[in-house]
């Protein structure tokens, strides 16, 4: 109940700001609304089923520029950004086939790679997209329609994982999480079940992808393409909590807040700042801040399936070997 009131007043003034919040405020929130769509779409598969991964930013920027070039050709950006969404599906369907066969730091680097492959493909394809130049797009002259866009997008990805986070199908992704072999074992299609997990992963990247070219009114492979993006969204989730439903909302808050009021005081060691920030908060909180606030029982925090999930995040004791009699 708590939690429902707390998600109630949130939308309530998610609502209102775009009216009463000036340029600067509004702006600042499409900048995070971004994010929190990028944090929810990685802890899909980085948090529930365990493949953690550096390649999410491929379909950020496949997605950028697809909805740019189809913007660039007369399209609406709304329906841009529908085909950008489209496009990230397109691409994860046959990368999840062949990536999702390996796991741990074989994912996490091949993923690296295939963003890299597709920034040079952005860079070497000048005939198309502009290559280094960039793509320029109209200036956006009302950020509110764009704004309720995103926000949108961020609220049905904190409700799809609300809603995974209380079903089977989340148990499930769970569970090859924590042993997949087992899962396997136990009837659970693992295959299956990962692809899907990763090309629903993808939709939201590439859609906000081109929602992010919009609001620039420009995209280049600099951009579309860049590792802080991805980095920035990993230590997003790990700060908030991986597989949890507040964790990347609340990551992406506490990080976004911080980096905003550092980067305005310190502007020359705000990154090494925040650096030494997010570096203790891991130290302390290992398993995230929501984790650590369900441990000290604040009842709004939403762990759900709490028996469950506490039994699936105890660490592994290894088996006594029995004495000789």
């Amino acid at each position: 109940m708590k939690a429902t009131l707390v998600m109630g007043t949130a939308c309530i003034l998610a609502a209102v700001l775009p009216f009463v919040g000036s340029e600067y405020v509004l702006s600042f929130t499409v900048q995070l609304y971004v994010f929190v769509a990028l944090a929810y779409s990685w802890n899909l598969i980085g948090g529930y089923a365990g493949y953690t991964h550096f390649g999410q930013v491929a379909f950020f920027g496949v997605g950028a520029y697809t909805g740019a070039l189809m913007m660039d050709a007369g399209f609406h950006w709304l329906v841009a950004a529908a085909a950008a969404g489209l496009s990230g599906a397109l691409l994860a369907l046959p990368l999840g086939g062949a990536m999702l066969r390996v796991k741990g730091p074989f994912f996490a680097i091949g993923m690296f790679g295939m963003a890299r492959v597709c920034e040079s493909f952005a860079l070497g394809f000048d005939n198309i997209t502009q290559g280094g130049t960039g793509i320029y797009l109209l200036p956006v002259s009302d950020l509110k329609p764009l704004y309720f866009t995103l926000a949108a997008i961020a609220l049905g990805l904190v409700l799809l994982t609300w809603r995974l986070d209380n079903s089977r199908l989340g148990l499930q992704l769970l569970a090859i999480r924590e042993d997949e072999t087992a899962a396997d074992a136990l009837g659970v299609r693992t295959t299956r079940l990962k692809i899907g997990a990763f090309v629903v992963s993808a939709i939201a990247p590439g859609a906000v992808g081109s929602l992010y070219a919009t609001y620039l009114s420009f995209i280049d492979p600099m951009t579309a393409f860049a590792p802080m993006t991805e980095l920035t969204t990993i230590a997003m989730v790990l700060l908030g909590g991986m597989g949890t439903v507040f964790g990347p909302l609340i990551g992406v808050l506490a990080m976004s807040v911080v980096n905003e009021l550092l980067w305005s005081r310190f502007p020359e060691i705000y990154l090494a700042i925040v650096g030494v920030v997010i570096l203790f908060v891991v130290l302390w909180m290992p398993r995230g801040i929501v984790s650590f606030l369900a441990h000290r029982q604040w009842s709004w925090v939403p762990v759900a399936r709490g028996s469950l999930r506490r039994l699936a995040s105890r660490p592994r004791i290894a088996a006594r070997p029995k004495e000789a009699h």
